[in-house]
């Protein structure tokens, strides 16, 4: 860990955001039944700009997850899957395939138009992860499709002097550059891990949308506790330029924030633009067999 990084982690917060709501999310089936925990829902879209899904499975029930989510449509976001343990294979129309193992991450960029399917190369174990779906600005929903597999051990990560770690999938801090980075949402995307007792002092550039996911242990921010397989939507509270974070116990969660898009959002299913014609403009291509 170079010197610059250790003397970012020992700069002090001015004042931290804190907890606005918590979101217990709500269990629902999709893809072919595959058993998730949707956190993030259409209702948040406009609070959490530009963040549209957040998508959290976990069961050592092949049941809950075999049957995977077999070939679907996007345009107009992009899906960022985590994946903490197990193996899904993705395979698209632009051409592009990959396995994303434990500790790796899929980014793919939909654009104009992709389809794609991911399915678990399992059929025993731990399958446990999280999908994120990231708007794309107006100007970009019409680009190419992309895609790139990034496997655990180019994640960069750092850890603290009192034993924090934390792995940078997307964005910057404490002068780590994460794996991706995009020009007009900023995207922050961090898993942290906090031992027992620690206090983390996270920076959050002011204005932008925040919000954590805790998926192990329990922490405490200003004051109110946020437990496991709970989000915690963080207020923008003027001159809070991050967030304070206490862990009661041994603690894992996903840390989000990105600089909102604040652009019209038309949503039908697996297509986001900025208008109902866009929309029918999406199926219209769609089955016209006009994307990648």
């Amino acid at each position: 860990m170079s010197e610059a990084v250790m003397n970012e982690q020992r700069t002090t917060l001015n004042k931290s955001r804190g907890v606005e709501r918590l979101i217990a999310g709500q269990f629902v089936m999709d893809g072919a039944g595959v058993k998730i925990n949707r956190v993030l829902t259409g209702p948040l879209q406009r609070r959490l700009d530009p963040f549209l899904m957040l998508d959290a499975f976990g069961s050592d029930k092949a049941g809950d997850y075999i049957a995977g989510f077999p070939e679907h449509p996007h345009r107009g976001f992009e899906t960022v899957t985590y994946m903490l343990h197990g193996r899904m294979r993705h395979r698209d129309s632009a051409g592009n395939e990959g396995l994303v193992t434990d500790g790796g991450v899929q980014w793919m960029t939909a654009g104009r138009g992709v389809i794609h399917s991911e399915m678990p190369e399992q059929s025993e174990g731990l399958m446990e992860g999280f999908q994120l779906w990231l708007n794309l600005p107006a100007r970009d929903k019409m680009m190419d499709p992309w895609y790139r597999d990034i496997p655990l051990e180019e994640v960069p990560r750092f850890t603290s002097e009192d034993g924090v770690t934390v792995q940078v999938i997307a964005g910057e801090t404490h002068g780590v550059k994460g794996a991706v980075q995009r020009e007009h949402t900023l995207p922050l995307y961090l898993d942290i891990e906090i031992p027992a007792g620690v206090t983390w002092e996270q920076p959050v550039p002011q204005g932008h949308n925040a919000f954590f996911y805790v998926y192990r242990g329990e922490v405490v921010v200003d004051g109110k506790g946020v437990g496991k397989t709970k989000m915690a939507i963080l207020d923008n509270a003027p001159g809070a330029d991050g967030i304070r974070i206490k862990a009661v116990e041994a603690t894992r969660l996903i840390l989000l924030a990105g600089r909102p898009l604040n652009e019209p959002i038309a949503q039908h299913g697996p297509f986001v633009m900025n208008s109902t014609e866009e929309l029918y403009q999406a199926f219209d291509d769609f089955r016209a067999g006009r994307f990648a």
